[in-house]
């Protein structure tokens, strides 16, 4: 089949209106939101629905075409990109965009994969119902994308991840066929969970076209404070003591490095930082309360008021309305932006038990100070859930073409103290094509080989977005 047949097929599956073949109309969908990775689509497909899925990759099957499923491109480690042949398909889930079903006596929502994370967040509340993933990019990412990274977010350490909240989904595999699984059932007991095998598999063994949520009943109050601390032990050792005195009701506990504060200023100067001084470690906390705003201030005060006594913090703020605890959400939702904009950063995006966050930590700062003079540390993220994001920022003065040349070393050395403190060097951004041949350096052999095993059942022409999680077996 030639380009101009291949085209025309195409269009008999979704209409011709929907697939983009120019540079100018498939750019957009070729490059990462990082402007990291760059490639070329032969074209871009948007279905409408689960059945036009289904005949898109019954064509691409047939005639041997790679397919790549993008959602809304926020994705941080290249895993919906195309490569630069021209010869894959980019398959855009965007008019995959209906809330199918609401049930608020099962607390469960079905939707399609390409409605964005913010429209699921807001259908929920309508019903009187809580969606609790919440991310920076909630406003443009989709719920397939989320799926297909297994997204974390802020809320992990009360509600879990994206996979924790799906109870059902609808896939279409790489032959074409469908699998109905939407099963809004919190035990099914009946065989292999296939669901899972398919979140966080990052679009590499078949497209999820729908999926069943959970919600949850929206808290009578919260409330959201931010502390000083003179390291990040005492972080760790506040998120003892507070998730010791309030159980379920912690809903965040974010950290934040000194390094990222004068880059947020320099970039979001409108931003008003709450603290004069400068400090090693800054803490978000967020609870979700059941009984009243009273209860929620006055329990959240104590135990904080508790932690400076002890001189575990050292100063702190508690939002007193929505526009003040959000004002302090925006101060952490903006550091990515703010470290993009900065420009010259290699990022990780690791987790490690939380009882080693604190000697990861110590030992990756020293061991990068000492072998990259002037480079800037600028960590921040989720502690509840061992999950950090440990950027390293060029020196003021450098080179960024020079300091980013060495970012094999810097990712080595992070890495190599990630393994030796058993965690893992993909927390929630997914390996795609930025990690995939880390992750083969770090897995153990018998992982890695049930893995490529998983991949060879399911997509055993390798048509699913290729080059991304796996990369080639290890010799030996």
């Amino acid at each position: 089949m030639n380009r101009s047949e291949l085209l025309a097929s195409l269009a008999r599956c979704v209409g011709e209106r929907h697939v983009l073949t120019t540079p100018t109309d498939t750019a957009p969908f070729s490059q990462d939101w990082r402007r990291k990775y760059r490639g070329e689509a032969a074209a871009v497909v948007s279905p409408a629905s689960t059945a036009e899925v289904a005949a898109v990759l019954q064509l691409a099957h047939a005639q041997r075409i790679p397919v790549v499923t993008q959602g809304g491109n926020t994705g941080m480690s290249g895993g919906a990109t195309p490569d630069g042949s021209g010869t894959q398909i980019v398959l855009s889930t965007r008019r995959l965009n209906r809330i199918r079903h609401v049930d608020a006596l099962n607390d469960t929502i079905e939707v399609e994969a390409g409605v964005v994370l913010e429209a699921v967040q807001v259908a929920a509340s309508e019903v009187g119902r809580l969606f609790p993933l919440a991310l920076a990019a909630q406003g443009s990412c989709t719920i397939g994308g989320n799926l297909a990274t297994n997204a974390g977010g802020t809320a992990v350490l009360r509600y879990g991840n994206a996979r924790d909240l799906a109870l059902g989904l609808e896939v279409v595999t790489p032959d074409g066929r469908i699998w109905n699984g939407l099963r809004g059932l919190r035990k099914d007991n009946t065989g292999y969970d296939l669901k899972q095998l398919y979140i966080g598999s990052e679009g590499t063994l078949g497209v999820i076209t729908a999926a069943v949520l959970m919600l949850f009943p929206p808290p009578a109050a919260r409330r959201t404070a931010m502390l000083t601390l003179p390291s990040i032990d005492n972080a760790v050792q506040l998120l003892n003591r507070v998730r010791a005195e309030l159980g379920p009701a912690l809903t965040a506990f974010e950290v934040i490095s000194a390094a990222c504060v004068p880059v947020l200023q320099r970039h979001f100067p409108a931003m008003r930082w709450p603290f004069e001084t400068l400090v090693p470690v800054v803490a978000l906390i967020e609870t979700s309360d059941h009984e009243s705003e009273a209860h929620a201030r006055d329990t959240l005060a104590f135990v904080l008021e508790q932690a400076l006594e002890d001189e575990i913090a050292t100063d702190g703020v508690i939002g007193e309305s929505v526009a003040q605890s959000r004002a302090l959400w925006t101060l952490r939702e903006h550091l990515s932006e703010a470290q993009a904009l900065e420009g010259s950063h290699i990022k990780h995006d690791i987790a490690v038990p939380i009882s080693r966050v604190a000697a990861f930590v110590d030992a990756a700062v020293k061991q990068l100070q000492r072998g990259f003079p002037g480079a800037r540390m600028a960590w921040f993220g989720h502690l509840g859930d061992g999950n950090l994001h440990f950027n390293v920022l060029a020196p003021v003065d450098a080179d960024p073409q020079a300091f980013c040349a060495r970012q094999d070393e810097v990712n080595r050395l992070v890495h190599d103290l990630v393994q030796a403190h058993s965690g893992s060097i993909s927390a929630e951004h997914g390996l795609g094509q930025l990690r995939r041949d880390e992750s083969a350096r770090y897995k153990d052999s018998v992982e890695l080989a049930l893995m490529q095993g998983v991949k060879q059942a399911l997509d055993p022409l390798g048509l699913m977005n290729p080059g991304k999680v796996l990369g080639p077996m290890p010799e030996g």
